[in-house]
């Protein structure tokens, strides 16, 4: 039996030739980047290019790249680095309540450490109110962190707007751009971003690479203390071949960035409309246009998720129903649940979330299983019969249900 991989925002397979570049400075070119002799120097020289191409796909420069072990680290460095080097200044931090937890747990230890955070809600699409973000600035606010595309609905925040507020107020703005980069056009000078966390492993690089942008001024300290890499910034020697491979994954995607976009988005459309139009009692979670090209996530009335899951699976096809990161707990999405959806519906949500390498024909296959799973485990829900009577009759507008 065929597989079929739909669990891109999870990780992505390395790129061949980022795979190849990783395998030649782990066996052949395998020096230490701080060394000074040629084998140090050999490293260094890999370790400056790869930073030129992560800057290039945001539209930094080269010395506003900081290389850490993935997108966790980057936003923990962000935020508690400008939380503790700005204390005097104020002590209030803004974020939203649908953040990966490498923020909102971030944002919750520091709490802990006499700082205040305002979580913003969302609205039905998981988009965050400008004009409630503008509203809940003091003249105590020292940061705002704002992801850029939500990791299960995929919905895209007007993250440049954003920007440009906290840029008017004096508020350093970090967002957590752990899956949007590569797979989304950005460029952090337009976008009036401060700091911008990466995590290779989400654009074909390997696991345990990532990156943060730090604007040139912010005033930041770091979190971890050891030796002088990365300008002090980053104690730790440098994993040169992640960071190699990190770097070429970088190129590809900015280089195939306007065609992967397209491609993605067509498969996309064609899940939801089938899905939409064919499936009765299913919403789509996440903002129906303002979304990212590979996301698709539903919730089907009458069945618990982790079924849904298993039957995809006996047929060859790997989706999730969130967050990997928070797969081994029971409750229910709290970026579904910030959205306003029961505990109920939120527990039979499914997250498709596409690939460069995923094709039609597979889009097809999947529309074909989907349907008769969904009637089989129905069928054997007690939830499902005179409930299901009741939404035909009294459909949710509001949640765009059918």
């Amino acid at each position: 039996m065929k597989r079929i991989y739909f669990d891109h925002s999870a990780t992505t397979p390395v790129d061949k030739e980022a795979a190849a570049a990783v395998l030649e400075y782990m066996t052949e070119k395998f020096g230490n980047a701080s060394s000074i002799h040629s084998f140090g120097r050999e490293a260094r020289k890999a370790v400056d290019e790869a930073r030129e191409k992560v800057a290039k796909l945001i539209g930094a420069t080269a010395n506003e790249i900081f290389f850490t072990s993935g997108g966790t680290e980057a936003d923990n460095l962000a935020i508690k680095g400008v939380a503790f080097a700005n204390r005097k200044k104020g002590n209030h931090i803004i974020t939203s309540a649908i953040e990966h937890h490498a923020v909102l747990h971030t944002c919750e230890y520091l709490e802990k450490h006499g700082f205040t955070v305002t979580y913003l809600p969302v609205d039905e699409y998981g988009m965050v109110s400008v004009e409630e973000l503008q509203k809940a600035i003091t003249d105590k606010t020292i940061l705002i962190s704002i992801m850029m595309a939500n990791n299960e609905v995929g919905t895209i925040q007007p993250v440049q707007e954003i920007g440009r507020i906290a840029r008017e107020k004096g508020i350093y703005f970090h967002t957590d751009a752990v899956q949007a980069v590569g797979n989304y056009p950005i460029n952090v000078q337009e976008m009036n971003i401060d700091m911008l966390a990466l995590s290779g492993h989400k654009f074909h690089a390997p696991k345990g690479i990532g990156a943060l942008y730090i604007r040139k001024g912010v005033r930041i300290e770091a979190v971890q203390h050891g030796g002088g890499h990365e300008r002090n910034m980053r104690a730790g020697t440098e994993n040169v071949p992640g960071i190699v491979g990190l770097g070429k994954a970088a190129e590809i995607a900015k280089r195939d960035m306007a065609q992967k976009v397209t491609y993605l988005a067509k498969l996309r459309d064609r899940i939801i409309n089938e899905v939409m139009t064919k499936v009765p009692h299913v919403k789509l979670n996440g903002h129906p246009t303002e979304r990212l090209p590979g996301n698709v996530n539903f919730s089907f009335l009458f069945i618990e998720g982790e079924s849904l899951l298993l039957n995809l699976d006996l047929k060859g096809i790997a989706a999730s129903s969130g967050s990997a990161c928070t797969s081994g707990s029971l409750d229910p999405s709290h970026v579904l649940l910030a959205m306003g959806l029961t505990h109920e519906v939120a527990h039979g949500s499914l997250r498709v979330t596409l690939g460069r390498g995923n094709t039609a024909e597979e889009v097809e296959y999947f529309l074909q299983v989907l349907p008769e799973i969904i009637d089989r485990l129905r069928a054997m829900s007690p939830l499902f019969g005179e409930s299901a009577k009741t939404v035909v009759n009294n459909p949710c507008n509001e949640c765009h249900m059918h």
